[in-house]
């Protein structure tokens, strides 16, 4: 049986995340180097990542190196696998069915998807390392762990889709937005740079406009060295644009005043 391979035109948000398999990776690689539109893609979305990043960024709690570096002195590690190593200990390390890293019980490790990419996973891997040490041991605080995990993951899948796109414009009273959406995954990914900044009572909202109406699709957050965003919006429907208003702080569920950026999808 033959194994479908992706147009390469398909892998340029995966590569741009360093998120292809070392054989995709030669393959687009082959690609790129004839392929002015590619070459061009490549290089906005690489921006488009560093602004996401950007945004996202937090400055680590004090003494945080300190407490990771003092727990891992106390934990101790699993020797390595050698020729006298006893039969019966390789077998607890490599599980009933013989694969390194299985847990008790016969249920394995499952590698994430390939096409992860790594903002996500550190936004994923800072919010559990950040939640242990503060010991958020409460239902809410879990709760909300699982939440933010679950946000990067798909703003994950929203990145490294085949078919994601990105759209940068002005914004008309200041600033600049990017956007990368995925019609298959139905979402978008928003972030902006410099807007210009607002009064205590009035905040930034986004909207996804069609013919069915529009609808609230998340208020921006506070800016981060000028950067806004990430923000992820989901439900995307064909026809549909996105807009940007100036709104009441807490939001609205209906746009109150003339968009100041509107983008179709």
């Amino acid at each position: 049986m033959r194994t479908h391979r992706p147009e390469p035109h398909t892998l340029a948000g995966a590569y741009a995340l360093d998120a292809l398999t070392c054989a995709d990776r030669a393959r687009f690689e082959r690609h790129l180097a004839r392929c002015p539109q590619c070459a061009q893609e490549i290089r906005g979305l690489r921006e488009a990542t560093a602004r996401l990043a950007a945004a996202a960024a937090e400055q680590p709690p004090a003494g945080l190196t300190e407490r990771a570096l003092a727990a891992a002195a106390r934990t101790r590690q699993l020797p390595p696998l050698t020729r006298d190593t006893p039969q019966p200990w390789r077998a607890r390390r490599r599980g009933p069915a013989g694969h390194a890293g299985r847990a008790p019980g016969g249920r394995g490790r499952t590698p994430g998807p390939a096409l992860l990419p790594r903002l996500a996973l550190t936004l994923a891997a800072s919010a559990a390392i950040l939640a242990a040490i503060a010991g958020l041991t409460a239902r809410d605080a879990q709760h909300q762990l699982q939440q933010d995990q679950q946000h990067a993951r798909v703003i994950a899948a929203v990145l490294t889709a085949r078919d994601a796109t990105m759209i940068s414009a002005h914004v008309r009273t200041g600033g600049t937005a990017t956007v990368v959406m995925s019609a298959r995954e139905r979402a978008l990914v928003f972030a902006a740079a410099r807007l210009r900044a607002l009064p205590g009572s009035r905040c930034y909202e986004l909207w996804l406009m069609g013919p069915a109406g529009d609808k609230p699709a998340g208020m921006l957050p506070e800016p981060q060295h000028d950067m806004t965003g990430p923000v992820l919006a989901s439900g995307l429907k064909p026809g549909e644009r996105l807009g940007l208003t100036i709104e009441p702080a807490g939001g609205t569920p209906h746009p109150t005043t003339t968009a100041i950026l509107l983008l179709p999808l």
